[in-house]
C-alpha cells in the first residue's frame, strides 16, 4: 500500500504538479543573479513557472479529449440524446459535456443546436451547464493543485448540479420562454464522414492549437493575478475577506466571479495562489465555478436564445446550485484532506 502511495505522490507532484520544473526554473533565476525569495524573484518564478505547466498540460489534455470528442460530433450526440428521456437523458448529456472542453460561450451554439434539433429542455440546460464546468482537462488540472480527493468531488458535484439543474427547469415547464426562431430554425442533420486514425489525431492537433491559442491570454492574465496574490497580497488579508472567518466568503466569492469571463484553465492560477494562503477549498470552487458557468458574457448570449424569464431561473439555480456547494466543501473539506 505504502508503494502505491509512494507512486501516487510522485505522480502527483512530478508528472501533474511539475515541481521538478518549479525548482529548475528557481535554479535558473538563481544563477542568472535573481534572489527568489524576494516578492519580484518569487512572483517572476511563479509566473514562469504555473504558465509553463499550465499550458503543456492544457496542450496534452485538450489533444486527448479531442481525439476522443472526435467519436462525438454534434449530429452522433444528438442521436445519442434522443434515446433516452427524463433523468437519465440529464445524467448522459451532462457527461456528454465533459468530453466537450468548451468555455461557457462556446457551449451556447451546441445548446442551439440541440434546442432546435427537439431535444428536452433538461438535456440541453444539463449539457450547458456541464460543458464549462466539467472536464476531463479540468479534473487533472485540478489535481495538480488541489490533489485527487478534491478535484474528483468537484467534478462529482459539478455533475450533480448539471442534473439537477435540467431536472429543475424540466418540472417548471419553461418551453414557452424559448426564443420562436430557435425552436423553428432549420436543423441540417447529416451524417459524419467515417474518420481515419489519421484524420482524428489531425483534428485533435487543430483543436489543441485553436484552443490553446484561444485560452492563452486568460492564462497569462490568471497567473499574473495569481502571483500578485501568491506574493504580493498579505495572508491576513486574505483571510479577512474570503477566510473560514468570513461567513460570506462563499456567496462574495460567487458575486465577484460571475462577471469576469474566463475558462477553467484561466481560474486554476488564481485558485492555486488563494488555496495556499488558506482560502478554504469551497470558497476557491465556488469563484471557479461562477467564472465558468455564469459569465455576463455568456449570460448576455443566452439571452440571445431564451427569454428573461427562463434566463433567469437558469441563472438562479445555478448560482444557489455554486453558493451550497462551496458551504458544503468549506465544511467537509477535512474530509478531502
Amino acid at each position: 500500500m505504502q508503494i502505491i502511495i509512494s507512486v501516487w505522490d510522485f505522480f502527483q507532484n512530478q508528472v501533474l504538479g511539475m515541481k521538478w520544473l518549479n525548482a529548475l526554473i528557481g535554479s535558473g533565476l538563481s544563477a542568472l543573479g535573481l534572489d527568489t525569495a524576494s516578492r519580484i524573484g518569487a512572483s517572476i518564478q511563479f509566473f514562469i513557472y504555473d504558465m509553463i505547466k499550465i499550458i503543456v498540460l492544457l496542450s496534452v489534455l485538450i489533444f486527448i479529449i479531442s481525439y476522443i470528442q472526435s467519436y462525438f460530433p454534434p449530429e452522433r450526440t444528438k442521436k445519442m440524446l434522443s434515446r433516452v428521456h427524463g433523468v437519465p437523458a440529464n445524467i448522459l448529456s451532462a457527461l456528454l459535456g465533459t468530453v466537450t472542453p468548451f468555455c461557457s460561450c462556446s457551449s451556447i451554439p451546441l445548446f442551439i443546436g440541440f434546442t432546435n434539433a427537439g431535444l428536452p429542455l433538461s438535456v440541453t440546460f444539463s449539457f450547458l451547464i456541464s460543458s464549462p464546468l466539467v472536464d476531463l482537462g479540468a479534473l487533472v488540472l485540478l489535481m495538480s493543485v488541489f490533489g485527487a480527493k478534491i478535484a474528483i468531488a468537484y467534478v462529482i458535484v459539478g455533475l450533480v448540479l448539471a442534473v439537477v439543474g435540467g431536472t429543475v427547469i424540466e418540472k417548471l415547464k419553461l418551453e414557452k420562454y424559448v426564443e420562436q426562431y430557435i425552436k423553428t430554425g432549420s436543423n441540417v442533420n447529416i451524417e459524419s464522414l467515417e474518420l481515419t486514425k489519421k484524420d482524428r489525431l489531425n483534428y485533435a492537433k487543430d483543436q489543441m492549437l485553436a484552443t490553446v491559442k484561444k485560452v492563452y491570454l486568460y492564462v497569462v492574465i490568471g497567473v499574473g493575478i495569481g502571483a500578485l496574490i501568491h506574493n504580493w497580497i498579505p495572508v491576513e488579508v486574505i483571510q479577512n475577506i474570503l477566510g473560514e472567518n468570513n461567513p460570506f466568503s462563499v456567496l462574495l466569492a460567487t458575486v465577484v466571479g460571475i462577471p469576469m469571463y474566463a475558462d477553467i484553465f484561466g481560474t486554476i492560477p488564481i485558485a492555486e495562489a488563494l488555496y495556499a494562503k488558506g482560502v478554504g477549498a469551497g470558497t476557491i470552487l465556488s469563484f471557479m465555478m461562477a467564472v465558468t458557468a455564469l459569465s455576463l458574457p455568456s449570460i448576455i448570449m443566452l439571452r440571445k436564445a431564451v427569454k428573461p424569464k427562463l434566463l433567469g431561473v437558469f441563472v438562479g439555480i445555478v448560482a444557489v446550485g455554486i453558493i451550497i456547494i462551496g458551504y458544503t466543501f468549506n465544511s467537509f473539506s477535512y474530509l478531502l484532506v
